[in-house]
C-alpha cells in the first residue's frame, strides 16, 4: 500500500484520485485550497463544483491543511493550476523530505521564469520529482474509460515505481526518462489547441485543422529539443497523442476557449464562463514565447495566438498571416 496525497481538488486532481481509488491498495488524501470546496466534498462525498456525478470514496481523507496531507504521505501528486504551483510548494517545502516522491500532473510553464513545473518543484524542495502527461480528459478518467499516459523521471527506478503505483486495468502508464520532452509536450499542446479552436470557431474546415496540428507539433518539437528533449518523445503519448486529443475533443477547455474567440467573443467573458475551471493554454502562450525567444526558436502559431489572446488581433487576420508567411521547405 502506498500513501498518496493529491494536491488540487479540481476536475483533474479528483479524476486521478478516483483512478487511484479504483485501482485499490492505496491510502489517499485529497488536499483542497478552498475551505468551502473541502466542506462541500466532505458533506456531499462528491466534487459537485468541478467533477459532479462521481461519488468520492468513503475512506478518502479530505483536508485544506498541507501539514495534514504531506507528512502522512510517501507520494505527493501535484495537480494545482500552474499559476498557483510555486505558492503551493513554498508552503509545502518544509514538509517535504528527500524520501518523498512528487509527481507533477500540472501542465504549464511558469510566467517570468519560463521554468517547467518540475523545475519549480525541484528549486523549492528536496523531494524526488517525476511528471505525468498524456492524452487524458478528466471526465473519461473519472468514468474509468481506458486511458494511456506517460510517467517521466530522470530517475528510472522512480518512474518504474510510480508506473506500478498508478497503473490499472483502465489507466495504463508508460515510463520515460525524458522529463523535458514529456513536460513541454503537455504544456505546449494547450497553445495549439487554442488555435485549433479558433479554426473551428471560424468554420474554416478540416484541411487547415489538420495542417495546424501538424505544424503545431513541429514547433512544439523544435522548442522541446532546444531545451534538451528528444524528438521521439514528442511523437509519443505526451506529444502527438495529447495534441490530437486536445485539438479535437469536445471536452477540451483550451479548444473551447479558441472556438469562442473564433466566434468573436472577448477573452475575459470567455474565462468568466468557465466558472473557475482553468484553460492552461491562455497563460502558457506568453510563457512559451518567452522560452522560445530565450532559445532562439521560431514559433509562428504561438506568436499569432499571443496576438489574438492579449493584443486584440482578429482571429481571421492571424490565420491570414500564417497562410501568407514566406514560402519554405517543410
Amino acid at each position: 500500500m502506498s500513501r498518496i496525497a493529491v494536491l488540487g481538488a479540481g476536475a483533474w486532481g479528483t479524476a486521478l484520485m478516483l483512478s487511484l481509488a479504483r485501482r485499490g491498495g492505496h491510502e489517499l488524501t485529497l488536499w483542497a485550497h478552498s475551505e468551502q470546496d473541502a466542506t462541500e466534498m466532505l458533506a456531499l462525498r462528491e466534487n459537485r463544483r468541478f467533477l459532479p456525478g462521481f461519488a468520492l470514496p468513503e475512506d478518502l481523507k479530505i483536508t485544506t491543511l498541507l501539514a495534514e496531507a504531506i507528512p502522512a504521505s510517501e507520494i505527493v501528486l501535484c495537480v494545482v493550476p500552474s499559476e498557483h504551483l510555486r505558492a503551493t510548494f513554498v508552503d509545502a517545502a518544509s514538509l517535504l523530505t528527500p524520501d518523498h516522491a512528487v509527481i507533477s500532473a500540472t501542465k504549464g510553464i511558469e510566467q517570468g521564469t519560463y521554468l517547467r513545473m518540475s523545475q519549480v518543484i525541484e528549486e523549492l524542495t528536496p523531494a524526488k520529482v517525476a511528471v505525468l502527461s498524456g492524452p487524458s480528459f478528466a471526465q473519461e478518467v473519472a468514468q474509468g474509460m481506458p486511458t494511456v499516459v506517460t510517467i517521466a523521471s530522470k530517475n528510472r527506478t522512480l518512474a518504474q515505481r510510480l508506473q506500478s503505483d498508478f497503473s490499472s486495468s483502465t489507466f495504463r502508464t508508460y515510463a520515460n526518462d525524458d522529463v523535458v520532452g514529456v513536460e513541454l509536450g503537455g504544456a505546449l499542446k494547450n497553445v495549439i489547441a487554442l488555435a485549433a479552436g479558433v479554426v473551428a470557431g471560424l468554420e474554416l474546415g478540416h484541411n487547415v485543422a489538420a495542417a495546424l496540428m501538424t505544424r503545431g507539433i513541429a514547433e512544439i518539437t523544435r522548442l522541446a529539443v532546444a531545451c534538451g528533449g528528444r524528438p521521439e518523445t514528442l511523437a509519443g503519448l505526451s506529444g502527438v497523442g495529447d495534441l490530437v486529443l486536445t485539438c479535437t475533443g469536445s471536452l477540451s477547455r483550451n479548444r473551447t476557449v479558441g472556438i469562442e474567440l473564433g466566434k468573436g467573443r472577448k477573452l475575459p467573458e470567455i474565462i468568466a464562463s468557465l466558472n473557475g475551471k482553468v484553460a492552461e493554454g491562455v497563460l502558457s502562450t506568453s510563457a512559451a514565447l518567452g522560452l522560445a525567444r530565450k532559445h532562439g526558436v521560431e514559433m509562428p502559431i504561438t506568436e499569432q495566438m499571443e496576438a489574438v489572446l492579449h493584443e486584440g488581433k482578429a482571429p481571421m487576420e492571424a490565420i491570414r498571416e500564417l497562410m501568407t508567411r514566406s514560402l519554405r521547405a517543410e
